[in-house]
C-alpha cells in the first residue's frame, strides 16, 4: 500500500513509519521540518506540508491508497483548531481523490464523563491547571472526531491512554471506548494503527489502545 502519515515526525508518527516500512508498505511522511526526520530509505518519501493548508494536503494525497494521521497539540488555555481543521482538509482531499481508508489518534480524555465521580473530583482537585490547559485541545480533537465520524470514509478513531515509552511492544488490547485512564506504549499504539489499516478491522467505529 501507499501511505500518507500526517505528524510524521512525532514520537508515534516516527514509529508508524518504522512500522508501515517494515511490513513492505511505502510511505510518505508529512512534517513541517523533512531534514530533521531521522529515515533515509526507498520506501519513505518525505514532503513538507503545513496540514493548515489544504491546497498542500490535496497534492501530498494524490496516487496514494490510505492516510494514518497522529496529528496532536499541545496543551494551550487559548482556543485551538490544529486537529479540526487538519482533518477537514484531509477529508476533503481524500473524497477529492477517492481514498477511502482514514485511521486517526483521537484521545481517552474526551471520556472523562464515563469516570465515576470521585475520580472526577480527584481531577479537578489535582490537576486544575493541567485540565484548564487541556479543555480547549479537548473541544478540537472533539471537533476532529465528529469531522471524521461524518466524512464517509472507511474511517476508523483510536484512541490511547497515557502514552508511555517502553522498548518493545507488548500484547495490547485493542477495544471498545470507554477504557477508564489506561496506559498505553506508543509502540502499541503505532502498530494498533498500521494494523487497522493494512487489516480494515473496526471500520466506523472508535476503539481504545490499552498496553500490558
Amino acid at each position: 500500500m501507499k501511505l500518507v502519515v500526517f505528524g510524521a515526525n512525532t514520537p508515534t508518527g516516527r514509529l508508524v513509519t518504522a512500522m508501515a516500512m517494515a511490513a513492505g508498505h511505502t510511505v510518505t511522511a508529512i512534517t513541517l521540518r523533512p531534514a530533521d526526520f531521522p529515515f533515509c530509505d526507498l520506501r519513505v518519501q518525505v514532503a513538507a506540508a503545513d496540514v493548515m493548508d489544504a491546497d498542500a494536503v490535496d497534492w501530498v494525497l494524490r496516487g496514494h491508497d490510505a492516510v494514518i494521521s497522529v496529528i496532536g497539540a499541545p496543551p494551550s488555555m487559548k482556543s485551538v483548531d490544529v486537529c479540526s481543521q487538519a482533518a477537514y482538509n484531509i477529508v476533503k482531499a481524500m473524497a477529492s481523490h477517492g481514498v477511502r481508508q482514514l485511521v486517526c489518534v483521537g484521545s481517552t480524555d474526551l471520556d472523562a464523563a464515563d469516570l465515576s465521580p470521585v475520580a472526577l473530583l480527584l481531577q479537578r482537585l489535582v490537576r486544575p491547571l493541567t485540565l484548564a490547559c487541556s479543555r480547549a485541545v479537548q473541544r478540537d480533537v472533539r471537533h476532529m472526531e465528529n469531522v471524521v465520524r461524518a466524512s464517509g470514509l472507511d474511517w476508523t478513531l483510536i484512541r490511547p491512554g497515557r502514552l508511555v515509552d517502553r522498548a518493545r511492544m507488548t500484547g495490547y488490547q485493542v477495544t471498545a471506548c470507554p477504557v477508564r485512564r489506561p496506559v498505553t506504549s506508543r509502540a502499541d499504539l503505532a502498530h494498533a494503527l498500521v494494523h487497522v489499516l493494512v487489516h480494515g478491522g473496526h471500520v466506523g467505529e472508535t476503539v481504545c489502545v490499552a498496553s500490558e
